[in-house]
């Protein structure tokens, strides 16, 4: 690493975390502004207001903005040594210009690996904070996934249907578990009630009915409040589009299996929530790329040109990862494809920008 790489390197970094600061306290103060009055009427105070909501906040922030800051830091910088003729000079004393992109790629690979690093262990407890917040003082419910006629598969022989479950209390409402013997039904449960016990970890029904089906006909019994065995725990019934962003990477995994296993629908949406969060962080070296590109080579319209061209590809990427979600959570598209589409395709368009870049 010789002097113009360390030079670059930090210039980069150093106006990156300008960008990265300024970008959080904007957000920050429009957040504030658009919900202060929540914050008055709900009764939140200042230091919750603070401490839970948007110092949990400003990891994710962090992530979420961390592309657009390097990609704003490497045009202003590349452009003014483009527009100085730094870059000209350099690569007139030998210097190709590929070489030239060594030092962004580098601080590229740092960020995004450090981005990575926090999304899968640090920001996902920050999230959970935050918004356990906003279910309290915003009245953002996290969307229930499931809401009423709820079908879990127990076991390769078992099914049981919750009527309605409510989700603070850990109840269920209506259930109906049925066993199967092959091909024929063995055993049904029906009850008005189930409940979690968090002493224990364990369902108890209130006044269930079992009949037992047999060759020689059907056993009927009642029971008030009895032990339920079953495979299923309160997180495999109160899904929300949010739980991906609140489980580091191995829970989330772990969660997908769980899923799996008990055989619930909507699995497309966390998976590609998931693999949206892994790929990210390759946002950070397209941008490097794209950004290099762009500014590496004297254009009409000087700064003018590099901050619209800026605004326009950071919108226009940000736009297709948010449009191309849904196909994935619709199951149109592979969850995987959907989530690591934009990052090839804006990649490959950094590519051809820089072998269109004047040599």
């Amino acid at each position: 690493m010789n002097k113009i790489d360390r030079y670059i390197i930090s210039r980069v970094l150093y106006i990156s975390l300008f960008m990265l600061g300024v970008l959080i306290c904007i957000f920050i103060l429009i957040d504030f502004s658009e919900n202060s009055d929540d914050f008055t009427d709900k009764g939140a105070s200042l230091s919750d207001v603070w401490n839970l909501y948007y110092l949990n906040y400003i990891p994710e922030m962090t992530r979420l903005v961390m592309p657009v800051a390097v990609f704003t830091a490497i045009l202003f910088l590349t452009g003014q040594m483009t527009e100085r003729l730094e870059m000209t000079a350099l690569k007139a004393s030998g210097v190709s210009l590929y070489r030239l992109l060594v030092p962004y790629l580098f601080l590229g690979v740092i960020l995004a690996g450090l981005i990575s690093y926090l999304d899968a262990f640090v920001i996902p407890a920050s999230n959970a904070e935050r918004i356990e917040f906003e279910q309290r003082y915003l009245s953002r419910s996290g969307e229930r996934i499931d809401r009423g006629g709820i079908y879990r598969q127990d076991s390769d022989s078992t099914i049981i249907n919750i009527n309605f479950y409510d989700a603070n209390a850990n109840v269920g409402y209506r259930i109906f578990h049925v066993v199967y013997d092959e091909d024929r039904i063995s055993k049904i449960l029906q009850a008005n009630r189930i409940m979690w016990v968090d002493s224990t970890s364990n369902w108890i029904t209130d006044r269930a009915r079992i009949r037992h089906f047999t060759e020689e006909g059907v056993v009927e019994s009642e029971t008030e409040r009895e032990f339920f065995d079953i495979n299923i725990l309160p997180r495999d019934l109160t899904r929300r589009t949010t739980d991906i962003y609140q489980l580091t990477y191995p829970e989330a995994l772990e969660y997908l299996d769980s899923i799996r296993r008990i055989g619930a629908g909507g699995i497309e949406l966390p998976q590609v929530q998931l693999y949206g969060r892994m790929a990210y962080p390759l946002s950070i070296l397209t941008v490097c790329l794209i950004g290099f590109a762009l500014a590496a080579q004297r254009r009409k319209g000087g700064k003018g040109f590099y901050i619209g061209a800026g605004l326009g590809i950071s919108f226009i990427y940000l736009v297709m990862m948010k449009v191309i979600e849904p196909f994935g959570a619709a199951g149109t598209l592979s969850p995987l494809v959907a989530a690591l589409f934009p990052h090839v395709f804006f990649f490959a368009v950094g590519i051809l920008l820089l072998l269109a870049t004047r040599k």
